[in-house]
């Protein structure tokens, strides 16, 4: 049947049937029930407007796990391998990691004693504001490079203060709790405030201003990603999702970047892959 649909237009039906000896009823039912589509065609079609709403509000970052991801908290249910199947099919995939970039070194002051490390990597949390991490980063622009320190809310996966500047200094890790204090309810003796051993995070200053708030001071060692692995884990969500995507466009002013603002939005794995409010 498919032979005698794909050479119609070469050479008449009716000659097609009768050298196959088939007949004309046989061949135009095949014909009406191929152009008719199947159910599962029909819930597809479906399917492909949901994906391609949820990748267009990521900023067509989103790949198959975590569309699939956004798709069970619609309450569509639907299989992973379907859904990266219909994306395929259209040409849909997410951003992904490219390879040349660094975002900075820690560099610590012998001349400051760090804290001790009062998380040895054990990144949960009863409720919010009782355990922050927090790290600064280099961003490539297209006027050159910046610097974005961000702090972090173990519980609720959030960022709860972030600053931009062109340089790294104690100035800009310093106005990023502040803006978590200015936004967040935080508690005397209750908040845990993680970092690196950085000279800005054991500077005189910056110690001084957790005392002043009753936030308990913590550090992991220098050079391991994993001590301080939930803010890696959102440097990278935004290295891939964001730096790459925009990097080569210039952006005079270092206060108005904008990019923590979809980052927030974003749906960032944690605990039954639904973060809390």
């Amino acid at each position: 049947m498919r032979f005698i649909h794909e050479h119609r237009d070469q050479f008449a039906v009716a000659l097609l049937l009768r050298v196959l000896n088939i007949g004309a009823s046989t061949y135009y039912a095949w014909v009406k029930q191929a152009e008719q589509p199947c159910d599962r065609d029909v819930v597809d079609l479906g399917l492909i407007s949901n994906i391609h709403e949820i990748w267009e509000t990521s900023g067509r970052t989103y790949g198959a796990d975590r569309v699939h991801r956004q798709l069970r908290r619609d309450g569509i249910h639907v299989g992973r391998k379907r859904v990266e199947r219909l994306m395929t099919q259209q040409g849909w995939q997410g951003a992904f990691l490219r390879r040349g970039w660094h975002g900075g070194s820690t560099r610590q002051d012998p001349r400051h004693i760090p804290a001790p490390d009062l998380v040895n990597r054990q990144f949960t949390a009863a409720g919010p504001n009782r355990l922050w991490v927090a790290d600064a980063t280099r961003i490539p622009c297209g006027e050159g490079v910046f610097w974005l320190a961000a702090v972090r809310d173990v519980f609720s996966r959030r960022i709860v203060g972030w600053k931009t500047s062109d340089r790294c200094d104690t100035d800009l890790i310093l106005a990023a709790l502040e803006y978590g204090i200015w936004s967040r309810d935080v508690r005397d003796g209750q908040l845990i405030h993680h970092s690196d051993r950085g000279s800005n995070y054991t500077s005189f200053r910056f110690s001084e201003r957790l005392q002043d708030n009753g936030i308990l001071p913590s550090m992991g060692s220098v050079g391991d990603s994993y001590d301080n692995a939930l803010m890696e884990n959102f440097w990278s969500t935004l290295k891939i999702e964001l730096v790459y995507r925009t990097c080569r466009r210039p952006v005079k002013d270092p206060h108005r970047r904008p990019f923590t603002a979809p980052l927030m939005a974003r749906v960032l794995p944690v605990d039954g892959q639904i973060p809390p409010r």
